[in-house]
């Protein structure tokens, strides 16, 4: 195809330290000179792509910006001869939508070591589905393989189970064979949890109900963290010798105050998950998983589909910690 001259996009800019995001026409020469220029299909909304939206946390250094940090798309162009005009392909993580425009957008313009093919057995919108949230979930449970948590092992908790990462990893794991126990704040999504997966349902409040001592029952062999703080403390305190927590979230703040007992005395350990940087050899691994699940027996009310005119609104609810499942955006 030839390159047009302007393409649509979600456009946020900053005035005074006010931002506002709407979908406007910007001219193609804006789009940065990468190797690889992909025309967009879906992206989707993670909690990063709101901070980038509304100016929050630093998340975005420099405006007018194009958030969107997960894309899937066809290349266009590759001068780098990696991968074919046509091809579908999916980019996430990487500076994608941070402060590289990213996929919330026609196209996108991106070094080729960001991107993997899209497995045959994934459609695009599944694709999205999962995005970085999903892809994260899957690259915490790869971590506990690791470290040799197996289904056989023991029941492995999620925490913020609702959430992007904690319900697909709820998913994941199900669809994977393990006991899940996924903690939850809100008790109106008891049945939602348990389509995904969940064997047990704990009330996330009770996590946070256990006192001071160094070391707690043993309660689960592995977990899948996403909240942080006090919670994180909660669990590995509560993790079974050799146990492994993965941790990817800090919703109750960046701080971690707890001892070293359940590292010297239960041989757990701590796992830190960042699927921005996790290599590429993995990341196509990890999409091929993604793409051996059984996507059917995923909840009908899972996942909704919206345009970038929608966005604005979306972003709202995730930020007011309303969001339930996944918005995907088709482009």
């Amino acid at each position: 195809m030839n390159r047009p001259d302007t393409f649509n996009a979600y456009y946020v800019q900053e005035n005074d330290g006010i931002y506002s995001g709407k979908v406007d026409t910007i001219p193609f020469s804006s789009l940065p000179e990468y190797d690889v220029l992909i025309k967009v299909q879906y992206s989707s909304l993670n909690y990063k792509d709101a901070l980038s939206s509304t100016g929050r946390n630093h998340v975005t250094r420099k405006y007018p910006h194009i958030p969107g940090i997960d894309a899937v798309g066809v290349v266009v162009e590759d001068s780098s001869q990696t991968f074919q005009k046509g091809q579908p392909v999916i980019v996430t993580g990487y500076d994608l939508g941070t402060n590289t425009f990213g996929g919330f957008s026609e196209f996108i313009s991106v070094p080729a070591e960001w991107v993997v093919s899209l497995p045959e057995a994934l459609t695009p919108e599944q694709a999205m589905i999962f995005g970085t949230a999903g892809f994260t979930a899957i690259y915490g449970i790869e971590r506990l393989k690791r470290e040799l948590i197996t289904p056989d092992s023991g029941p492995v908790l999620v925490t913020g189970a609702t959430g992007g990462v904690g319900s697909l990893a709820t998913f994941g794991l199900a669809q994977l064979g393990y006991e899940v126990i996924a903690a939850s704040r809100k008790p109106s999504t008891t049945t939602f949890l348990k389509q995904l997966g969940a064997s047990h349902i704990l009330n996330s409040d009770e996590l946070l109900e256990v006192g001071n001592a160094p070391l707690l029952s043993r309660k689960w062999m592995g977990a899948i963290e996403t909240v942080g703080g006090e919670v994180l403390d909660s669990v590995l305190r509560q993790t079974h010798e050799k146990g492994a927590v993965a941790c990817c979230g800090n919703i109750l703040g960046k701080e971690l105050s707890t001892n070293v007992y359940p590292f010297i005395l239960r041989g757990v350990s701590l796992l830190g998950i960042d699927s921005a940087i996790c290599e590429r050899p993995l990341r196509g691994q990890i999409w091929d998983t993604i793409a051996s699940f059984d996507f059917s027996l995923l909840p009908n009310d899972f996942h909704r589909v919206v345009s970038l005119e929608g966005l604005s609104k979306e972003v709202e609810t995730i930020l007011d910690g309303k969001q339930v499942g996944r918005v995907v955006i088709k482009v």
